[in-house]
C-alpha cells in the first residue's frame, strides 16, 4: 500500500478545510473524493410528521421478511486459479533483494545500546539485533502480546526491526491513535491481498482512515458488490489464520517500476513521487507485496475481527478526469468483543442517521436540479432561525458586528487574496461581459475590503465582523453526503482586526465563546495546532512568530490538553482546529481559530497607531468560526440529539390534543395562547381517538404534550405530558395556562438541555 508520508498523501488528497473555516468531515479520510448516494428527497410539509407504522403492520413486516429469500450469494470462485501472474513475479525478486538484505544485516557489527523507555529508566540491548518486540518480552508477556507498533527516536518503527543504535523507545498498543492507524493500515494490506486473490485486481492506495481502512483497486471485468462481502472476509480469515508476517524492504527506484510493472498506477505513483536515484520501501505478507512506507503489525494474526463495511467508486488520485477505481472499506479489532460493540454502534448510528431523521421530521430534502444544496422545510427552517439568534444574541453580548458582503466578486478579488492561485478549483467561476468573476467560498476577502473602505484608528481595535455569509464550493458531485458535504452553505463566520498586543486577549475571549457555545449543546471538544503547509504564503519569520503565538494561547488556557498537527494550516496563516465529541463519542471538526497576518499585507490594510512618529500600523487578522457551516453543524447536533430536540431548539415545542370534540375551541385557544409568547405550538383537532393522538405526537417528538377536556377548560387550564417521562401514563395534575406559558417561556429561555419545567 503506497504511504510515501504525510505530505506525499496530502498532495494527492482533494483538500476542503485547509483555506477556510469550515473543515470537511472528520469521521472516514474525508479528503479523497468519494462517489456516493445523497438523501432521499421528502415532500414538503410543515405539518407533524406521518406517524409510525403500526405494531400489527411491523409484524407482518417481519414475517414477510423471514420468508423471502436470501440474497443472492456471489457466483464467482473464492479465489482465482490460477493465481494471477504478477504475483509470482513480484515474489521472485522481493525473496531476491530479502536475501540480499539478511546478508547485509548478519555483517552489520553487533554493539552494546542503550534504550531508554518513556519512564527514564534504560534497557541494554544489541545493535542490528534487540528489537522492540525482545525489549517489550523482556518488560512482560502481556505487554508483547497488546502493543502493535513502537516509536523509535519519535519514529515509528516495526516491532521486528532490530534497533540500529541507542535510542528512545515506546510501545503502543491498538488505544494509542497512532496505534490504532497502523493496526487498521496493516488491515488494508490483508484487505488488499484478500481483494487480489479473490479479483486478481491491481490495487491503487489503501490507507486507514478515522473509522477504519480501504482499499481501492481497478477491477476489468466486473464491480464490487455486498455479495462479494462473504468471499472477501473468507479469504481475509484464511490470512489471519496464516500470521503472515509484514516484512519490510528498502527498494531503488528503478527496481520497483520492474515489480509493478504490471500496474500502471504504482507505476505512476513511483515515476512522480519517488526521485531519481532514491529509494523507498515495500511491505509483503502473504503472496501480496506493495509500495509501503509502513510501518506495520508483526503479522496478520494479531487481527483478531474483521469486517467488510461497505463499498463504493472513486477515482485515482481523487480526479475525475482519471481512471474510475473501486473502493471497499473495513473495520478491524485486535478483540472480537470490540468487533460486537461495533455493530452495535452502527446500529445506533443508523439510528440517529441526520438524513432519516430529516426525513421522518420533514427538516430538511436535497433534489437533483441543485446537487449539494439543501432545501429547508418549515420546521428545519425552525432549527436553522433558532441558532441564528442563539449566535446574534452572544454577538451582542460579545461586542461584535455584524455584516452583509456581496456573493460573487471578481476574480482579481482572489488574485489579491491568493485563494485563485490556491482554491481556484474548488470555486464556481462565471464569464460576464468576458470577465471572470467567482462566487465566495469564503468570507474574509469580502471582510478586507470592509476594513479598508476608510481610515481606521486604534481606538476601533478589535474590531470583530461577523457574517452569517451564503458560500459556495464546488464539490465533487461524488463526495456530497447529506448535510455534511455541500456545496452551499452559511456559516457564523467572524474576522477579527486587532493590534498585535491584543492577539493573546481576543484569542482568550474566543475560547470562552467556544466554550459556552459548546457547553449549550452538551459538546466537548479536543484542540489542534495546525501549522505551516508547503503552500504557504509570506515569510517563514512570520509564520513561525504567528504560530508562537497560538502556542502560548492554548498553554495558558488548555495547558498540556492540545496538540499539534503539522503542515495543516492554511495557506495564509496557522490555525487551531477544533473537533467537537457527541453523544456516540465521534468526532467532529466544527470551529477554527486561524491567525493571519499575510492578508492584511496583502490588501494593504492600516490603521492610525497611537504612536505619532508611526502613524500607519498593520492590523492582525483573526479567522473565527464556531458552528462553522451552518449545515453540517444541524447535521451533528441531529444525530447528537437522536432528534430529540432540547425544548429551546425544538421545531416542535407543544401540541394541544382535546379529549373530545366539544373541547377543540379550547385546544384551539390554549394554541394561540402560546404562540403569541413565541412558542411553536400546534393543535391536534383531528378524527384520531385520544390515544393516537398522543402516540401521533410521541413519535414527532414534540416536547410537551397538553391534554385538555371539561376541567381544564372550565378552570383555564392545561394537563401537560412531558416527552421525556417515559412509560408515564399518570394524568398529571392540571396547571393554569398562564403558569404553564410562563414555565415554557423560562424554559427556552434557559437553553437547557433537560426537558423539565
Amino acid at each position: 500500500m503506497l504511504r510515501i508520508g504525510r505530505r506525499f498523501l496530502c498532495q494527492i488528497q482533494i483538500q476542503h478545510a485547509r483555506h477556510c473555516h469550515v473543515p470537511s468531515s472528520s469521521i472516514s479520510n474525508p479528503r479523497l473524493r468519494l462517489l456516493t448516494t445523497m438523501a432521499t428527497p421528502v415532500a414538503s410539509s410543515s405539518e407533524p410528521p406521518q406517524t409510525a407504522p403500526t405494531q400489527d403492520a411491523k409484524k407482518a413486516k417481519e414475517t414477510k421478511e423471514k420468508k423471502a429469500k436470501p440474497a443472492a450469494a456471489s457466483a464467482f470462485p473464492l479465489e482465482l486459479q490460477p493465481p494471477p501472474a504478477f504475483f509470482d513475479h513480484r515474489l521472485k525478486i522481493f525473496e531476491k533483494l530479502k536475501a540480499e538484505h539478511d546478508e547485509f544485516v548478519k555483517a552489520q557489527p553487533r554493539e552494546d545500546i542503550i534504550i531508554t523507555m518513556p519512564d527514564g529508566s534504560e534497557r541494554k540491548g544489541k545493535s542490528w539485533e534487540t528489537s522492540p518486540m525482545d525489549v517489550a518480552k523482556e518488560v512482560s508477556k502481556s505487554l508483547s502480546e497488546r502493543i502493535v507498533i513502537a516509536k523509535v527516536n519519535g519514529e515509528l518503527w516495526d516491532l521486528e526491526r532490530p534497533l540500529e543504535g541507542a535510542c528512545k523507545l515506546e510501545l503502543l498498543d491498538f488505544e494509542h491513535p497512532e496505534g490504532k492507524r497502523v493496526f487498521w493500515h496493516s488491515s488494508a494490506h490483508v484487505l488488499g491481498e484478500a481483494s487480489e486473490r479473490h479479483y486478481g485486481c491491481h490495487l491503487c492506495l489503501g490507507p486507514p482512515t478515522d473509522d477504519g481502512f480501504f482499499y481501492e483497486m481497478a477491477i476489468e471485468d466486473r464491480p464490487v458488490s455486498a455479495t462479494d462481502y462473504p468471499a472477501l472476509e473468507k479469504v481475509s480469515e484464511a490470512v489471519i489464520k496464516e500470521k503472515q508476517k509484514f516484512e519490510r524492504l528498502v527498494v531503488k527506484k528503478e527496481t520497483l517500476l520492474e515489480m509493478f510493472n504490471y500496474n500502471k498506477y504504482k507505476k505512476y505513483l513511483i515515476e512522480t513521487k519517488v526521485p531519481d536515484g532514491t529509494s523507498t520501501t515495500v511491505y509483503r505478507c502473504g503472496t501480496m507485496v506493495d509500495l509501503c512506507v509502513g510501518p506495520h503489525i508483526p503479522h496478520t494474526g494479531k487481527i483478531k475481527a474483521m469486517m467488510i463495511t461497505k463499498n463504493s467508486a472513486s477515482y485515482f488520485l481523487g480526479d475525475a478526469s482519471n481512471d474510475s477505481l473501486q473502493r471497499i472499506y473495513g473495520i478491524s479489532f485486535p478483540d472480537k468483543k470490540q468487533l460486537t460493540e461495533y455493530k452495535a454502534f452502527l446500529v445506533e448510528a443508523a439510528k440517529r442517521d441526520h438524513r432519516r431523521i430529516g426525513k421522518d421530521q420533514e427538516l430538511f430534502f436535497f433534489n437533483e436540479m441543485s446537487p449539494g444544496s439543501c432545501f429547508f422545510l418549515p420546521h428545519g427552517t425552525r432549527i436553522y432561525n433558532t441558532l441564528l439568534e442563539f449566535m446574534r444574541a452572544e454577538y451582542f453580548k460579545r461586542g461584535y458586528q455584524e455584516v452583509i458582503s456581496p456573493n460573487m466578486f471578481h476574480s482579481k478579488l482572489w488574485e489579491t487574496s491568493g485563494h485563485w492561485q490556491n482554491y481556484k478549483d474548488d470555486m464556481f467561476s462565471l464569464d460576464i461581459e468576458k470577465e471572470t468573476w467567482a462566487l465566495k467560498p469564503m468570507n474574509c476577502p469580502g471582510h478586507c475590503i470592509i476594513f479598508g473602505s476608510r481610515d481606521r484608528s486604534y481606538r476601533e481595535l478589535p474590531l470583530r465582523m461577523a457574517e452569517f455569509g451564503i458560500i459556495h464550493r464546488n464539490e465533487a458531485s461524488g463526495a456530497l453526503t447529506g448535510l455534511t458535504r455541500v456545496r452551499r452553505f452559511a456559516q457564523d463566520d467572524t474576522h477579527v482586526f486587532c493590534m498585535p498586543s491584543q492577539v493573546e486577549d481576543e484569542i482568550s475571549a474566543l475560547f470562552d465563546f467556544m466554550q459556552h457555545v459548546y457547553g449549550t449543546f452538551g459538546l466537548d471538544f479536543q484542540l489542534e495546532l495546525s501549522t505551516r503547509p508547503d503552500n504557504f504564503l509570506g515569510e517563514i519569520k512570520t509564520w513561525d512568530h504567528a504560530e508562537d503565538q497560538l502556542k502560548n494561547a492554548l498553554e495558558k488556557q488548555y495547558p498540556g490538553k492540545w496538540e499539534i498537527n503539522p503542515g495543516d494550516g492554511a495557506f495564509y496563516g496557522p490555525k487551531i482546529d477544533i473537533s467537537v465529541r457527541d453523544s456516540l463519542r465521534r468526532s467532529f471538526q466544527c470551529a477554527t481559530i486561524q491567525l493571519d497576518f499575510q492578508l492584511p499585507e496583502r490588501f494593504d490594510l492600516k490603521y492610525r497607531g497611537e504612536d505619532t512618529t508611526n502613524p500607519e500600523t498593520r492590523p492582525v487578522m483573526i479567522h473565527r468560526a464556531i458552528l462553522g457551516s451552518l449545515e453540517r453543524f444541524i447535521a451533528i447536533i441531529t444525530e447528537h440529539f437522536a432528534g430529540k430536540w432540547p425544548f429551546w431548539l425544538s421545531p416542535r415545542q407543544v401540541v394541544i390534543i382535546p379529549v373530545a370534540v366539544p373541547y377543540k375551541d379550547y385546544a384551539s385557544q390554549v394554541c394561540e395562547r402560546l404562540k403569541s409568547v413565541g412558542l411553536f405550538a400546534d393543535v391536534d383537532n383531528g378524527s384520531d381517538t385520544l390515544p393516537k393522538k398522543i402516540r401521533n405526537g410521541e413519535i414527532a417528538q414534540y416536547n410537551f404534550i397538553i391534554v385538555v377536556g371539561e376541567e381544564e377548560m372550565n378552570t383555564q387550564s392545561v394537563n401537560v405530558r412531558n416527552r421525556d417521562d417515559i412509560g408515564s401514563k399518570v394524568r398529571a395534575e392540571t396547571i393554569p395556562l398562564d403558569e404553564i406559558a410562563a414555565k415554557l417561556v423560562a424554559l427556552k429561555s434557559s437553553r437547557s438541555l433537560h426537558n423539565k419545567l
